[in-house]
């Protein structure tokens, strides 16, 4: 077992192997607790390596790029810590072990929202939103969602539970970057239905132009990419759940002191 006694120590390395040959290309989800091996995968196996390792899948882009993005920046998964020579603190360990997690979990979590339909999608964003304390019941943060002609809205959310002023949403679940015509489209809705805010959220990120634009507008418009998408949803429980938690105590000093 691992020292937290939740996991035995084979089972949480054959996810951490599961989830690093994702980031390659090699490997896919196919469902719930279903897994399959890729074409580039396959093609791996024609002339098989003694082992597959770090090193081994360093030399597909598509890895290289999940292990260089910055945590802050994007997702991703720190460098492995040999506890043997890393000239570091039990602390520093510990939080650069946290980052490794919460990054491995952010790409399988943005995974998970793209294989889902664009509906459900939809009814995601508003979950979050609600999770993070706009809006007052599910049924009145969802009046558009699933409506034709809604001219460029998915979403209606109240920003106060008194509903004193409204935020307008717009969810796109791509993999490519969302450019600027997307982006005017949606100030263009704002201003059809006189309002003056709006989040737009996708699975895939903006284009340079598409941000620019976005801090030009009088409206208040926020971007939410998928990276950020990912630590909201970790941030505020949402399509995740709590495995274990550690404390870190120190000696009270206060409680020893003699008067």
């Amino acid at each position: 077992m691992l020292p937290s006694g939740r996991q035995g120590r084979f089972d949480n390395r054959v996810a951490w192997s599961k989830s690093h040959l994702k980031q390659a290309g090699l490997f896919e989800s196919a469902g719930r607790g279903l897994h399959r091996i890729t074409k580039q995968g396959i093609d791996v196996l024609k002339a098989p390596p003694a082992k597959i390792d770090i090193k081994f899948l360093d030399q597909f882009d598509a890895y290289k790029a999940f292990r260089s993005r910055s945590v802050k920046k994007d997702f991703t998964a720190s460098p492995e810590i040999d506890i043997g020579t890393q000239e570091s603190t039990p602390e520093e360990l510990l939080e650069a072990g946290y980052k490794q997690l919460r990054g491995a979990l952010a790409v399988d979590l943005l995974q998970q929202v793209k294989q889902g339909s664009p509906v459900f999608f939809e009814h995601l964003v508003v979950e979050l939103l609600l999770r993070m304390g706009y809006g007052g019941t599910r049924e009145d943060a969802g009046q558009v969602l699933g409506k034709s002609g809604d001219g460029g809205i998915d979403g209606i959310i109240n920003e106060d539970r008194l509903g004193l002023d409204v935020i307008y949403l717009q969810a796109k679940r791509w993999e490519g970057d969302v450019g600027r015509p997307e982006i005017q489209k949606f100030v263009g809705a704002l201003a059809g239905h006189k309002a003056t805010k709006g989040v737009f959220l996708t699975t895939s990120g903006y284009t340079k132009e598409a941000r620019s634009y976005a801090g030009q507008v009088n409206a208040k418009l926020v971007l939410i990419d998928g990276a950020m998408l990912a630590e909201l949803m970790i941030d505020y429980g949402l399509g995740v759940s709590l495995v274990t938690s550690y404390e870190i105590k120190r000696v009270d000093s206060d409680y020893f002191a003699e008067e």
